[in-house]
């Protein structure tokens, strides 16, 4: 059949007429009107529409040029064996010809939906397959999307799952679609995901076995062998000694905007507006901006990527072993809109360092993939579909910072993060003291950081006995730690970070971040340590009263020797059920949403003790294949962004009751509430004055004064 007139002008007769010869052909061999997959350069064939609609989107939104063969619409693969699958054409072009001579782009930029296009179309084909004969409402991928977001959201384990399997399709009538086993279900979605690679590491943090290392057997730094020690001492050729999971970042960003909805919120802060002049948003902030004027080229194109980067230990086998840290590496797309971007589903996972130690300074050698494809996105990816706007471009992105706490603050920057010269601000100034019965280190210039005319300046006792009337140091620019560590300045820095090889690093003003809800929880568990007198966490011990002593600090507090603190003892079984069923729940329940860190998801990913990495590996892209088919199924919910959370609505504490009263009950609640608070103490006065001169008869009726107070107060404080 005669395609060249999908090159044609869209207002010519030879596209009009092409585009009916198709229609014609696609219902011939498809016997339906009804469910045709649409080829035009939007829905890329993975929706289904009528044959009307697809006439219209072929109209507006054009053909989709690279599908010169219909496999979607009746015609027969032009190639049958894997050893034609690489999909091209008599002439010696890829199907993919037309945009590579248009945009200059590269063999390496079609490997989003995996490298074989014939095992993605078969499963995308699925689609169309009913679960059973006759079923209308599933086909065998959404019921296999939708029983896999069960698995996810419950943590189902692969036994379990694959029971569930069974069971489900022993119910259903014969000839159904569901499949056998959770390695049958697995294989059908890791078609549609992207793939991982596992890289053979030193087990002493030296290098990576890649690029110029990617054939020895041996460390070249500290000579240790590539491959594991079994039992007997016998090293098993290989079998890697320690791998690193990397999951490349370039072909997910581009699976991003292949999503019309992703696409469109990408750009979601180009139209956003700050109306009262306050960071509300990194879009506010001065590293953005920067971007922006420094580069205007990257700053003018809204769909380029402000990226950010966390990394944390965890340990992967709960309270089974208290030693092992296995170390995950995440970016975070700041471009969505703040009610997404640290949704599950946008938190993108690069890297996944296996343990049991945690890397430590040595972390910058498994930085270097992905260190290496941010530079790549720097410079630009060609040929990135955009489905909103149904157009290719170049990408590019920058990564504005990363979050840490702030042992894993110096792991990254490369500052120092303990002793004497621990602060990265004051570096060499760090004003320091060493506790002589607690035998720490600790930091008592914080002051400097208030205003000037702040009262705790002045204030003595409740500090370190002196006033404070320093001024705060002013940050390092990134020029300037640049300059240090590459001579040597200062004793504070123990490291050049790898993060100096991106090009723009140095010059932005912030360049690592500290977490405050890790800091936060950290806080939280030595205020409750010190409360309740938790062994190991109670900050107010003997060497804590004696060193304040030392110190001339709150000697009020010295310790009493011969008396014991008290304790909550004594409690009965009822005592405790109070506690947890009625109180506790008010102070915790509802706070954090499930569950509460990412890290906790990562750490649900495990069923196997023995090979956590791996399970979490698995269990990524699977669930990564699992959000891309829901973008194109309909009804079909998403584990990664919880369909029942309203943002902007917080969640009622469970074992409520919603009533409504009337109006006068809630302006009593109302004056309630504003007599019991301080700053409004003055208006109640003024208030009072202002009754008192408008009814003068009235002076000696002091409650019916004090009723009309009441009645008008708080109309007249909305009036003010």
């Amino acid at each position: 059949m005669d395609k060249s007139w999908m090159h044609s002008n869209r207002r010519s007769k030879a596209y009009e007429f092409g585009v009916e010869a198709f229609l014609n052909f696609a219902v011939e061999n498809l016997l339906t009107t009804t469910r045709i997959r649409c080829p035009c350069v939007k829905c890329v064939n993975l929706k289904l529409f009528g044959v009307g609609i697809i006439r219209d989107h072929v109209y507006f939104n054009g053909i989709d040029q690279s599908y010169k063969n219909w496999t979607f619409h009746g015609e027969p693969w032009e190639a049958t064996t894997n050893a034609s699958r690489n999909v091209e054409e008599d002439d010696g072009h890829s199907r993919y010809s037309f945009v590579s001579e248009e945009i200059d782009m590269d063999d390496n930029d079609f490997g989003d939906f995996g490298s074989d296009p014939y095992e993605f179309a078969n499963v995308i084909g699925d689609g169309d397959q009913p679960v059973y004969p006759g079923c209308r409402k599933y086909t065998k991928l959404s019921a296999l999307v939708k029983l896999y977001n069960l698995k996810a959201k419950h943590g189902m384990s692969d036994v379990c799952f694959t029971e569930l399997l069974i069971l489900q399709g022993d119910l259903l009538p014969e000839g159904n679609t569901i499949p056998t086993s959770m390695y049958e279900a697995k294989k059908t979605l890791c078609a549609l995901g992207l793939s991982y690679e596992k890289m053979h590491a030193c087990p002493n943090d030296c290098i990576l076995y890649r690029k110029e290392y990617e054939d020895s057997t041996n460390c070249p730094t500290c000579g240790i062998s590539r491959w594991k020690e079994g039992k007997d001492s016998i090293l098993k050729e290989g079998v890697s000694a320690k791998v690193v999971w990397y999951f490349p970042p370039i072909p997910r960003f581009k699976r991003m905007f292949q999503s019309h909805e992703t696409a469109k919120s990408l750009t979601w802060h180009a139209a956003r507006k700050s109306i009262d002049g306050q960071m509300s948003h990194p879009a506010d902030s001065p590293s953005w901006k920067l971007l922006d004027d420094k580069w205007p080229e990257f700053g003018n194109e809204p769909r380029n990527l402000r990226l950010a980067l966390s990394s944390d230990g965890f340990n992967p086998h709960s309270s089974l072993s208290s030693r092992y840290s296995c170390w995950p590496v995440i970016l975070v797309t700041y471009n969505l809109p703040p009610w997404l971007c640290m949704k599950r589903k946008f938190m993108m996972l690069t890297l996944l360092i296996s343990g049991p130690k945690q890397p430590g300074n040595d972390i910058d050698v498994y930085l270097e993939p992905l260190i290496d494809d941010l530079k790549s996105l720097w410079v630009g990816i060609r040929g990135v579909y955009d489905a909103h706007n149904g157009e290719y471009f170049t990408l590019r992105a920058a990564l504005m910072w990363t979050i840490n706490d702030f042992p894993a603050y110096g792991n990254l920057s490369g500052c120092v993060v303990k002793g004497y010269k621990a602060c990265p601000i004051c570096g060499d100034d760090t004003p320091s003291h060493r506790l002589k019965n607690g035998h720490k280190i600790c930091y008592i210039g914080h002051r400097k950081w208030l205003p000037i005319n702040h009262p705790y300046r002045r204030q003595r006792a409740a500090f370190n006995g002196k006033p404070e009337y320093g001024i705060p140091p002013e940050p390092l620019t990134g020029e300037e730690v640049l300059h240090m560590v590459e001579n040597g300045g200062r004793v504070c820095w123990k490291k050049k970070s790898i993060f100096f090889d991106l090009e723009y690093w140095k010059y932005l003003p912030v360049r690592h971040a500290l977490d405050v809800m890790h800091i936060e929880k950290n806080v939280c568990d030595s205020i409750i340590g010190t409360l309740l007198e938790i062994p190991g966490k109670n900050k107010d011990g003997i060497a804590a009263r004696l060193d304040l002593l030392n110190m001339g600090v709150k000697t009020d507090l010295q310790p009493e020797y011969g008396e014991r603190h008290s304790r909550l003892l004594g409690l009965k079984s009822h005592d405790c059920h109070t506690l947890m069923q009625q109180l506790l729940p008010v102070a915790i329940r509802s706070v954090l949403e499930k569950p509460a860190r990412y890290m906790k998801v990562l750490k649900g990913y495990v069923q196997n003790h023995t090979r956590p990495e791996g399970c979490i590996a698995e269990r990524y892209i699977a669930e990564e294949a699992v959000e891309f088919c829901t973008q194109h199924l309909s009804d079909v919910s998403t584990v990664g962004v919880p369909s029942s959370q309203k943002m902007g609505v917080s969640k009622p504490l469970s074992g409520c009751t919603v009533s409504v009263v009337d109006q006068d009950l809630l302006n009593q609640a109302h004056l309630y509430v504003l007599e019991n608070t301080e700053e409004v103490l003055p208006y109640i006065e003024q208030h009072m004055i202002h009754i008192r001169t408008a009814y003068p008869k009235f002076r000696k009726r002091t409650k019916w004064l004090q009723d009309k107070h009441n009645n008008t107060f708080i109309q007249w404080l909305r009036f003010k």
